[in-house]
């Protein structure tokens, strides 16, 4: 045991401790700018490899990185901008699940109600399908986006082409059903547009509405909407692009937004869709039953319930090889994104890329992947 028996003494002993902890301050530094230049140069070998542009989004703790790489706008040559706005597809789904469990929590709608319940007669079955098999996607629902008539208004140019919910749903349904609900896992976007409408039944008004009074308006998620009928983004934006048969890439970013509404057809930046999923496994969202509910997942190999390893949640899934984390990736004619957190949210990295994956460049592809997951096992 050692005594410090003079004022001197203990000042002399503070001094050597902070020296030791600036010591500590200056290598986590050093490491956290080495890390963050690792991952620019990975960007910028995505973008050498074939894709436009590239927005990083990593938090750890308080600690935030942002990070780009190439082009929001190829005619224009303008830089991608950290805070581009980017039509985040698929990554909707957890919010629009998230609408549906408060329903369930305010005793509004029950995870068992079965679609006829609240939309008789809208689909076949609609007695067999329970609500959460739309949400974990054990419905059986065949995919409205396999029906050839889903883009063949905007292949033939028609960008503006309006598809409403309902319509979307029967392109979905005048397909075969894949399997008896529960008995087995096909992920399908026909699920989450039948969401959309039962949310619509139950509060009297459009699914844009409850988002942004439920979420975008608690959270302060000030650059995230969700538009109905009219095309293109709020500034600034990043334009998104596609190979259509051969190159150059196409600029499609003014495709209609009615392509994915509940399913695919928010409009967000990297920081807002970050805030978003951390309030969310925070618990700020959802009460502990209905969040319990979201984190609760089937195979998606038998769709079977599983505690561990990968599963599809309502709305969110647990993956990984290096590590595991939860999230939610999403993509539309051009623009790709890619999700994943800790179960506590504090953990996070979101990557966006104006080109849908589909087309990148083969060489691109395994870059875009491994990027997602070095960002956050780091």
């Amino acid at each position: 045991m050692i005594r410090l028996t003079s004022p001197r003494a203990i000042l002399g002993c503070l001094a050597a401790v902070a020296v030791v902890a600036a010591s500590a301050t200056a290598k986590t530094t050093t490491a956290n700018a080495n890390r963050a230049s690792d991952l620019q140069h990975d960007l910028e070998a995505l973008v050498a490899a074939g894709a436009p542009g590239v927005i990083l989004f990593v938090r750890d703790g308080e600690r935030t990185t942002t990070l780009t790489a190439g082009l929001g706008d190829i005619a224009r040559k303008t830089p991608m901008r950290a805070d581009n706005h980017f039509k985040i597809a698929s990554v909707t789904k957890p919010f629009t699940a998230t609408v549906v469990l408060q329903l369930v929590g305010e005793g509004k709608l029950r995870l068992d109600d079965t679609i006829d319940r609240h939309l008789p007669r809208l689909v076949p079955n609609g007695t067999g399908i329970s609500v959460r098999q739309l949400l974990n996607h054990t419905s059986g629902l065949h995919d409205f986006e396999d029906n050839p008539r889903y883009l063949k208004p905007y292949l033939n140019g028609d960008f503006a082409h309006y598809w409403s919910p309902r319509q979307l749903v029967q392109m979905g349904v005048s397909q075969k059903p894949l399997f008896a609900p529960g008995t087995d896992y096909s992920y399908s976007n026909t699920n989450y547009v039948v969401a959309q409408l039962i949310v619509e039944k139950i509060t009297g008004k459009p699914l844009g509405a409850e988002l942004k009074r439920r979420i975008f308006q608690p959270l302060r998620l000030h650059d995230t909407s969700y538009p109905v009928r009219r095309p293109g983004l709020p500034r600034p934006y990043a334009h998104g692009y596609m190979l259509l048969g051969k190159p150059p890439l196409t600029d499609v970013t003014g495709l209609s937004p009615s392509l994915a509404p509940g399913s695919g057809g928010i409009v967000s930046t990297v920081r807002d869709v970050a805030d978003f999923y951390r309030a969310l496994l925070a618990g700020r969202l959802l009460a502990p039953a209905q969040l319990r509910a979201m984190k609760t997942t089937v195979s998606e190999r038998t769709g079977k319930l599983v505690s561990s390893g990968p599963g599809q949640g309502l709305g969110i899934g647990r993956a990984g090889i290096h590590c595991v984390g939860w999230g939610h990736s999403g993509e539309l004619p051009g623009f790709d994104v890619q999700t994943v957190f800790s179960e506590d949210g504090r953990r996070q990295a979101v990557l966006m890329i104006n080109q849908d994956a589909t087309t990148l460049p083969k060489p691109a592809l395994p870059l875009y992947f491994k990027l997602i997951e070095k960002a956050f096992c780091g």
